[in-house]
């Protein structure tokens, strides 16, 4: 069935649910499940999208040209921006504004939202449990508050291994399994051929990749405004200990994969680098244009003696729907579509895609696209159903965070290892400033 036909199908239960939730004459009442649809009325519908995301809504209102869309293009708060919450402040104070759908490449937008009133319980009547049920284990987590889902996730950043399987063949290298493995061989690696890389550490991401893979419990969320943090446990240590032992042998970039510099210096260097499933085409194909046949996938080392593989995640978008939209119908179809249809999700989507059903569409494009050396699915099938669930969704960022406290650090010649504690107070201090309730163990 495809997307588009999945939200005719539930599209007559929506609008009992809503007329069950409105007043007669377009006043409002409030529903049994405690959630107050405002009075629907027709009009556009307006649609809040990053640049990346626009394809998905000019292809939705190509398919369906019944539907006036409102498109609005804004920076999908990347990197944190917040002007999402800073424009639904201003929009709750003037009460009027709000568009129906919003995208975001944050995970974090719940920890906010629903306190604001912003985003409405889509497993409330609005989504049927069948489909929602077709997300890939754990994936709307960040979307889940109290046991009611505020959002829908829209693709997933599972990290797996990448590596150039032409070099690895050429060296006569094992890919690695569990991370003294991996450690060993970038050893070797900077000894054998210097200014090979295993990987990099300079990225604010690099928490999400290593840390939170070696199921670091520096960002336990166990409440709407609780966290728990313990940065220096010995689960942080031993990852930080491992980078800093490949940064100092030479094999671990402590720059940004993203900077200039790496991308002119190291990008032909790479024969390991752990990073999320959108490294492949965004990264190596997009950015370093890595030719064809060279890239392939691995499952991430995981550590000796752990009885439950365990990978980390870095981004993956949200889309959340307004408990003030006036076209629930049209909002709820269109949220439905966006996340589940195999012509935008499996076929243009760049990332790969939280619902399971697109994903495999997604993937046999990835795998038929020549690409890659050898088949991708079965490494990123599987750690999309590893990122460990101890990593948490608060409101403030650790990117940000990494950034300010230990990436400076890490550029003056000290070792990630000693920054631990820093990085550690650093996390306490924004929870705080943010509200929440601190537990440090």
């Amino acid at each position: 069935m495809t997307g588009r036909n999945r939200a005719a199908v539930f599209a007559g239960a929506l609008a009992v649910a809503v007329a069950a939730g409105c007043g007669g004459g377009g006043g409002v009442s409030t529903a049994q499940n405690g959630f107050t649809p405002a009075p629907q009325t027709g009009g556009p519908l307006t649609v809040w999208v990053d640049s990346t995301r626009m394809a998905a809504a000019q292809l939705y209102q190509k398919q369906h040209p019944e539907v006036p869309l409102d498109i609005v293009s804004y920076d999908g708060d990347a990197n944190g921006s917040n002007y999402l919450q800073t424009k639904v402040g201003l929009f709750n104070r003037t009460g009027n504004g709000w568009p129906d759908v919003v995208f975001s490449s944050q995970n974090n937008e719940v920890s906010w939202a629903r306190q604001a009133g912003f985003t409405a319980p889509l497993d409330k009547d609005l989504i049927p449990k069948s489909t929602l049920d077709q997300w890939a284990p754990g994936a709307n987590d960040p979307c889940t508050v109290d046991g009611t889902l505020y959002c829908l996730r829209n693709d997933l950043s599972q990290t797996v291994l990448w590596y150039n399987a032409t070099l690895l063949k050429q060296w006569n290298y094992q890919v690695p399994a569990t991370w003294p493995e991996y450690e060993a061989l970038g050893r070797k690696v900077a000894a054998e051929h210097p200014g090979y890389l295993v990987g990099a550490a300079g990225d604010t991401f690099t928490p999400e990749i290593y840390l939170w893979a070696s199921k670091c419990g520096a960002n336990r969320i166990t409440g709407p405004k609780a966290v728990t943090v313990t940065a220096t446990e010995p689960n942080c240590t031993r990852m930080a200990q491992l980078l800093d032992s490949l940064v100092k042998a030479g094999s671990m970039s402590a720059g940004s994969v993203f900077s200039s510099d790496f991308d002119k210096n190291s990008a032909d260097k790479i024969l390991l680098m752990p990073g999320p499933s959108w490294y492949g085409g965004a990264l190596f194909q997009g950015t370093f244009k890595t030719p064809k046949g060279q890239i392939a996938v691995a499952p991430m080392p995981q550590w000796p003696g752990d009885p439950q593989p365990s990978v980390g995640n870095v981004g993956g978008g949200t889309w959340l729907l307004s408990a003030h939209s006036h076209h629930l119908k049209a909002a709820t179809d269109f949220l439905v579509w966006v996340t589940t249809s195999d012509d935008y999700q499996g076929k243009v989507a760049p990332g790969y895609p939280a619902h399971r059903g697109a994903a495999k569409t997604w993937l046999a494009n990835q795998a038929s696209s020549g690409y890659y050396a050898g088949d991708i699915t079965g490494p990123l099938q599987t750690a999309a159903g590893q990122v460990w669930p101890g990593w948490g969704y608060g409101q403030f960022s650790q990117e940000a965070i990494w950034a300010a406290t230990v990436t400076p650090g890490l550029t003056a010649g000290k070792s990630i290892v000693s920054l631990l504690p820093a990085w550690q107070d650093a996390i306490v201090n924004h929870a705080r400033s943010n509200g929440y309730q601190v537990t440090q163990q």
